[in-house]
């Protein structure tokens, strides 16, 4: 089952609507996924800052215990079980070492310049008014509800994964050779917090882009090496990108429009997108990369 969405806007004039048609999309999907929800936002970000998502809980003067370990002012937004950390770029590095150390028992959902990531245990509708997800705007977002089918009910289990800086991957599928790939990634330097298959898809594809692919050099690498049935949606900090495996027997539709581009995994779940009865509406073929890119 599982039920994923992706809007990717065009029109600055969406911008600050991109919450309120992100949750809108994941509350149609309900009934695909009711154990868990998640979302990432790519919202406004400077090229000297950085994000960090984290979720536990004791999140009150974390911020200031960070800043005052690294010496640098730490700015911080909390969100229900979630804290988001605004620091310096360069120091996006010693603040994930410390938070290692110091609380191992936060979990970082995920980092990057513009990038904001929320999950937890919950009905679409529930967990999008815990973190006030209509309320946020930004330039695109994709948003996963998850039947776990192959393992517990856990916020740790749940959808979005983020394995690099501006990336993360929601996925409706199974893989098979998960294990294989995860072993192969880890001597490569990369490490991983659960035994979800999709966190292995999203750390592929950030080592492939870590080796000098792009976005869509990545997925397509992606097609010789993951081996199951899957449909995945990716965000970057400037990206958007859709693929589905060659046999494609999970169900997929998009929508485009000189506004925006959307995904779900039903078309209900696009309805309710402004102008979509002049979309151009379309089943994303088998084993192609549908990518978008923000310059």
């Amino acid at each position: 089952m599982c039920g994923i969405v992706g809007l990717f806007l065009k029109d600055r004039a969406l911008e600050s609507r991109l919450g309120s048609m992100l949750g809108g999309m994941l509350e149609v999907m309900t009934d695909r996924g009711p154990d868990s929800t998640g979302f990432a936002i790519y919202g406004p970000g400077t090229e000297s800052g950085f994000k960090i998502t984290v979720r536990g809980k004791n999140l009150g003067g974390l911020a200031d215990a960070l800043s005052k370990a690294l010496g640098v002012a730490v700015g911080s937004v909390t969100r229900d079980t979630h804290l988001v950390l605004s620091l310096p770029r360069h120091a996006a590095d010693k603040a994930r070492d410390w938070l290692a150390a110091e609380r191992p028992d936060v979990a970082v959902t995920g980092g990057g310049r513009r990038i904001e990531l929320y999950k937890e245990v919950g009905l679409p509708k529930q967990v999008v008014s815990r973190f006030g997800l209509e309320q946020m705007a930004g330039t695109h977002g994709i948003g996963h509800t998850r039947m776990a089918t192959e393992s517990a009910v856990t916020t740790a289990g749940a959808h979005p994964f983020s394995a690099g800086a501006d990336q993360c991957l929601v996925h409706n599928g199974s893989l098979s050779n998960h294990r294989t790939v995860r072993r192969n990634l880890e001597r490569e330097g990369l490490s991983f917090t659960t035994d979800n298959d999709s966190e292995v898809a999203a750390g592929y594809l950030t080592w492939r882009m870590q080796e000098g692919d792009s976005l869509s050099k990545a997925l397509e690498s992606s097609l010789e090496t993951l081996d199951g049935f899957y449909t995945f949606v990716v965000g970057t900090e400037t990206g958007f990108a859709v693929l589905r495996d060659p046999i494609a027997c999970k169900p997929a539709v998009m929508a485009e429009t000189d506004r925006y581009v959307a995904f779900g995994t039903e078309y209900r779940a696009l309805v309710g997108l402004p102008g979509i009865e002049n979309a151009r509406l379309f089943e994303p073929e088998p084993a192609r990369v549908y990518a978008w890119e923000r310059h």
